[in-house]
């Protein structure tokens, strides 16, 4: 079962009493939260506060528009509307023409549009691109406390009148329906049906927290009503999901799941008490496929796609309850408050984000933090904080590179820290970085800065720094860089493959391809490039005598290469898509003359992405631990192509137990996982299965005896970066 980081916590920043709170849409880059002391805090993703909003009464409404540009605010003792603008931190005063108290606020889902009703049940819609207010005078005849937008811009509103309308984004009103109670939580969505809807058709609300309320605007005369086991208690909240499926909670701590198909109307397709005591809100991401619902003192995660299992449980042990939560749009950040005015945010989803060098490897372990670590030297991780989170990194021997936007941070790696030797602006948004000992290659808008990491030492200004292209080749816009010891090498839309040689200083070679060359993946050495093509065509090329091989059977969607980082098999590499590893041998020396040989395919768990290939001695687990992260690596486990383990693979991967800080290995089931640290020979084991089939390894490595064998296997191991905060390593082939 997974476990979750608790990434901040806010206590009482709005004095006793209940707390809300609203994400940034799209980018999730702020918290707004507000309570009953007339003050509205932005904070960032980080829990810093950022701004603070003072009102003259208490807020009775606040909501992002479609882009998380502008959180709109109104309150119970003016009629102004006030907008803060996320870019400029500055707060715009609207009079919203309305007299009475604002009750409601909804910015539409994709047009710059704002509605805000009131008390006496009157409606204001504002344009923000044109500035125009249209006022509606008695839309209701009582409090407008309920509303949503269409992705057609139409407008539902129900209010204490009892009372649903349908309007437009003029103000016009086009249906209205009577109700038996109260509405409340108006959505809008699109029932199952046999044929697909061509835009959202139907309003549904809860009617006087009893019963669920489906309005469909092609059927209005027949609108549906469903009730449910008294047993459940009221209903709390709903969230639509996936085709035309609605999961509701109710407060005695059911969870519930309904089809609107008009075949399946009116029956449960899944039912579970979730808490013991009660619920009181429900959420999903459909980033991430998950819902979550909290009650009592501890919030539970689901997969949609499995409900029955209990996918995380994140118990706050210190709250006696908790009453609502709220995912980010990017699913990254769950934030979830109690009855205390407390709010506690948790880190669900972490970007996959990793690197490597050689034998070492870099990757995301939280918002803030990146973990660095040689496997294969058995180096003790180590883990950097950084300044913000990071779009893009770069490992070298000695040095981490990351960054956002523009700008980079270089640190120096020593045997147990890090330390930050500067950062620097680049003059435009970087795509990727390379580092090798001495120097850094910054990719930006189709150019290279190539410079030292260690800055300026004024010896040698001229080997300093350069920039690619050079002014003679202004126009050439560089597609992909790569970075070795001796050399960078960097590919062009033009198809242009350029070498330059670092110690000389100077270019050394050039290739020309026949269409666009997309990216590139050079051999530790830089004697061999894989480069694949703008036509989704794959191909080796040897700069040394301008060979060049087509890729046999090169996956269509390719998503990055790894080489063999071992000396005595660097010819051997791997191609990766979002599924499967193709795994490749380059025969030099061979009857049928050199050529690329496909010896296997391996399917990866989904959501990982492959860092580093090795072949060799690995140590078992390795552990790095700050809080509630772990990092470990799993057992290493032989696994045929198909997926079977060998007879005689005495080790067996532990299975997926992500509180135990394990991944599972692939076609293994059922493992047991190892709690203590000790080597693995992994050479040992792969001797003992090629001795079961009669192939003898005396004097050679594995690796030779199979080709000298003709046989299409191979050895390999990776290392694997996932979602969920670890590291895996495999063992693939045979």
């Amino acid at each position: 079962m997974a476990s979750y980081k608790r990434v901040f916590s806010l206590g009482s920043p709005h004095g006793p009493g209940g707390v809300f709170f609203t994400w940034q849409k799209a980018s999730g880059g702020f918290l707004a939260t507000t309570g009953y002391n007339q003050v509205v805090n932005i904070y960032d993703r980080h829990g810093n506060l950022r701004e603070q909003i003072h009102l003259p009464g208490v807020c009775s409404g606040f909501g992002w528009d479609k882009d998380g540009a502008l959180l709109s605010i109104i309150n119970d003792r003016s009629p102004l509307v006030h907008v803060w603008d996320a870019n400029s931190g500055r707060v715009q005063h609207l009079d919203s023409g309305l007299r009475d108290t604002l009750t409601f606020l909804s910015w539409s889902r994709t047009a710059p549009l704002l509605a805000v009703g009131t008390a006496k049940g009157n409606l204001m819609i504002y344009n923000h691109q044109t500035s125009r207010r249209i006022p509606v005078v008695g839309k209701h005849s009582r409090k407008i406390q309920s509303g949503s937008w269409s992705t057609a811009n139409l407008l539902a509103l129900g209010g204490e009148d009892k009372i649903l309308t349908i309007s437009n984004s003029e103000g016009d009103t086009l249906r209205t329906t009577p109700l038996r109670g109260e509405p409340s939580d108006i959505q809008f969505s699109e029932m199952k049906q046999d044929e697909r809807a061509m835009s959202e058709n139907t309003v549904s609300l809860i009617v006087a927290k009893k019963t669920l309320f489906l309005y469909n605007l092609n059927d209005p005369e027949n609108p549906i009503e469903l009730a449910f086991e008294n047993r459940y208690g009221t209903i709390v909240t709903y969230k639509w999901y996936g085709d035309g499926y609605i999961l509701l909670g109710f407060s005695a701590g059911y969870f519930v799941v309904i089809s609107t198909h008009l075949k399946e109307i009116g029956q449960e397709l899944f039912q579970a008490k979730n808490h013991r005591d009660v619920l009181n809100d429900i959420a999903i991401s459909t980033s991430l496929s998950k819902a979550a619902s909290c009650g009592d003192n501890f919030i539970k995660i689901h997969e949609l796609t499995n409900l029955k299992e209990s996918y995380a449980v994140v118990t706050v042990d210190d709250e006696r309850g908790l009453d609502w939560l709220e995912w980010s749009d990017d699913g990254q950040l769950l934030a979830v408050a109690s009855p205390a005015g407390n709010i506690h945010v948790y880190l669900t989803k972490l970007p996959v984000l990793g690197g490597s060098h050689t034998t070492r490897v870099a990757f995301l372990t939280s918002l803030l933090e990146v973990t660095v670590t040689n496997i294969v030297e058995k180096e003790r991780p180590v883990t950097v904080s950084v300044d913000v989170e990071p779009t893009f990194l770069g490992v070298g021997p000695y040095h981490l590179v990351v960054g956002m936007n523009n700008r980079a941070w270089i640190y120096t790696l020593g045997e147990d820290s890090a330390m930050l030797l500067r950062d620097r602006e680049y003059l435009g948004t970087i795509t990727s970085v390379r580092v090798n000992a001495d120097y850094a290659s910054v990719l930006y808008e189709g150019k290279i800065q190539f410079h030292l990491l260690e800055g300026e030492t004024g010896e040698d200004e001229e080997r300093e720094a350069r920039l690619f292209p050079d002014p003679d080749h202004a126009d050439m816009h560089i597609t992909d860089h790569a970075l070795t010891a001796d050399f960078l090498v960097y590919s062009t839309d033009t198809g242009g493959l350029f070498f330059f040689f670092i110690e000389d200083w100077q270019m050394v070679g050039d290739y020309r391809h026949t269409a666009e060359i997309a990216s590139i993946y050079a051999e530790p050495s830089g004697r061999r490039i894989v480069l694949v093509d703008s036509k989704g065509e794959g191909y080796l090329y040897n700069p040394v005598n301008d060979d060049l091989l087509e890729v046999p059977q090169f996956p269509g969607s390719c998503h990055g290469c790894l080489w063999e980082n071992s000396p005595s098999d660097r010819h051997v590499f791997t191609l990766f898509d979002e599924k499967q590893l193709y795994t490749y041998i380059y025969h030099q020396e061979h009857i049928k003359g050199h050529h690329l040989e496909l010896i296997g395919v391996t399917k990866f768990p989904t959501s990982q992405v492959p860092l580093l290939l090795y072949n060799g001695e690995m140590p078992s687990k390795v552990a790095c631990r700050d809080g509630e992260r772990v990092v470990h690596c799993a057992l290493m486990a032989i696994t045929t192509l198909d997926g079977n383990p060998p007879e005689d693979a005495h080790h067996r991967a532990p299975d997926n137990h992500v509180e135990e800080g394990y991944s599972a290995a692939s076609g293994f089931r059922g493992g047991t996982p190892c709690h203590e640290a000790h080597p693995v020979d992994g050479m040992s084991l792969v001797r003992q299965h090629l001795r079961a089939r009669g192939i003898s390894t005396a004097g050679v490595s594995p690796m030779t005896a199979l080709t000298q064998r003709g046989e299409p296997s191979l050895h390999l191991a990776s290392w694997w970066m996932g979602a969920k905060q670890g590291i895996t390593l495999w063992l693939t082939g045979f």
